[in-house]
């Protein structure tokens, strides 16, 4: 993981969804509308659930569209049935590819993902091509302005907490955990810090250096992946 900032990319992105407000909220409707689908409303025993919801209050999604998302999922109003995917490949350059959708038409999906691949000059591959490369992880984000400690005794108090790595990149403390003590950290780290990202991720065992011409393309790639509906997550390898 070290020498490559997941902060960098998660930056662009926040920057690129203010100009997408509206799309943002309707991929974080899906985010809740699964979770609540798949574990029930309350939020006491669903976990997945209160994530997806903090999510979306950290996009200063309104509450009432929170709200309808739980609504649609637990049968209290008509909503659509989403289904949960993942497509692999490899962008220009053979940086490897992972995109998470939520569709309500697979075959639509499947067919706007393969296009932006093959005009982009990279390749939808099988299931499995390139998630060998990747471990799910608890990812959280600190800005160093905001600790008041030394960096020595922060990075002692994040691991005390369950951190099992962490990284200085680009003025912010990058933290990553096991996903199955990511809550438990995250809130300990909540309660002294305010937190500029933390989610549940994929994150690469290693990174693929390209030249620009590669990168140019891998980005319009990625930039036309996360404008499609169906999308809510892209993981590459890119360095």
């Amino acid at each position: 993981m070290a020498g490559h900032s997941k902060w960098h990319n998660i930056r662009h992105k926040k920057n690129a969804k203010d100009a997408k407000r509206g799309k943002l909220f309707m991929k974080l409707a899906k985010e809740i509308y699964v979770a609540a689908r798949q574990g029930g409303a309350d939020l006491e025993t669903n976990a997945s659930l209160r994530l997806a919801i903090d999510k979306a209050k950290s996009n200063n999604m309104p509450n009432d569209n929170i709200d309808r998302a739980i609504n649609k999922a637990t049968g209290n109003l008509d909503g659509e049935n989403y289904e949960e995917f993942t497509y692999e490949g490899y962008g220009p350059g053979g940086v490897a590819v992972m995109v998470d959708v939520l569709t309500d038409n697979k075959n639509r999906t499947a067919a706007e993902i393969r296009h932006a691949f093959s005009k982009n000059n990279g390749n939808l591959g099988e299931n499995g091509c390139v998630s060998f490369m990747f471990q799910r992880k608890g990812y959280i984000v600190i800005e160093q302005s905001n600790i008041d400690s030394d960096e020595e005794e922060f990075m002692l108090e994040a691991i005390e907490s369950g951190c099992e790595e962490i990284e200085s990149n680009e003025d912010v403390f990058e933290l990553f955990t096991e996903p199955e003590g990511f809550e438990a950290v995250r809130n300990t780290l909540k309660e002294q810090y305010q937190l500029e990202a933390s989610e549940l991720t994929m994150v690469a065992d290693n990174y693929t250096p390209i030249d620009e011409g590669h990168k140019e393309n891998m980005e319009q790639l990625i930039d036309m992946l996360e404008d499609l509906d169906d999308v809510q997550e892209v993981h590459h390898n890119m360095q």
